[in-house]
């Protein structure tokens, strides 16, 4: 299991563009249409199975909500900034 972040780490380590909502952290990706959301999501899924550790991911028009907490550890872990690091990436 992993160790929980304090909220000093969090809030150092949260990459660009992401929130902490309670025990998670959430960022919205914007895009032109609704395929392009889809394939970024595609993406995200397989970041997420390659790391072992899945987001919820909410598809809708334009917008693809990640949303990243360590349910065994109970909150945000190292593995949740890692992924949402990684997310950042494919995004820009």
């Amino acid at each position: 299991m992993s160790d929980l972040l304090s909220d000093d780490e969090i809030d150092r380590q949260l990459p660009n563009g992401w929130e902490r909502d309670g025990e998670e952290i959430t960022r919205a990706f914007e895009f032109d249409s609704y395929l392009p959301g889809v394939g970024f999501a595609s993406a995200v899924g397989g970041l997420a199975e390659e790391a072992w550790h899945h987001p919820e991911i909410t598809i809708t028009w334009g917008e693809v909500e990640v949303r990243l907490t360590t349910h065994d550890a109970g909150g945000i872990t190292e593995k949740d900034i890692e992924l949402a690091g990684r997310c950042n990436e494919i995004y820009e």
